[in-house]
């Protein structure tokens, strides 16, 4: 894959199973919760409770000023892959990938279908989603490890 600041994508080894943290990602009223950028707010996201392939799902954002956002889930492998996006065409992206009972988890923020991706450079998004992705990893490892403490 050619390096490109248009995918950007972080991994973390959780210490839980797949099927777990996978039922975290497909819950979008949990997304507020895990998420590690700031922007996702509130816990009752229009749509379904669980989602699945083509499901679409609204969620309260906030960068400077509240809006709201629809996804559409665009990939779906149960246990193993999500990804959503809206009507800029990135997408946000989960892998999963079982290593015994713990599962390496990759985000990955890909830009790369967005015509007009070069005002994610000029805006910064670029720089901040590595922290971002990074942040959310550690707050979905500490949701999915809580029941556990």
């Amino acid at each position: 894959m050619t390096p490109t600041p248009y995918l950007i994508a972080r991994e973390r080894l959780i210490d839980a199973p797949a099927e777990r943290i996978f039922e975290v990602l497909a819950t979008p009223a949990l997304h507020s919760v895990i998420d590690g950028s700031g922007t996702v707010r509130g816990e009752q996201p229009n749509g379904p409770t669980r989602l699945s392939l083509g499901a679409r799902f609204g969620m309260d954002m906030s960068m400077g000023t509240s809006y709201r956002i629809l996804n559409r889930v665009v990939e779906f492998e149960e246990g193993r892959r999500i990804a959503w996006r809206h009507f800029s065409a990135h997408v946000w992206r989960y892998t999963l990938e079982p290593r015994g009972g713990q599962t390496l988890v990759r985000e990955e923020w890909d830009g790369r279908a967005v015509r007009w991706r070069f005002v994610f450079r000029l805006t910064g998004f670029t720089r901040r989603h590595p922290a971002s992705i990074e942040a959310t990893l550690a707050k979905l490892e500490d949701y999915v490890l809580q029941d556990r403490r």
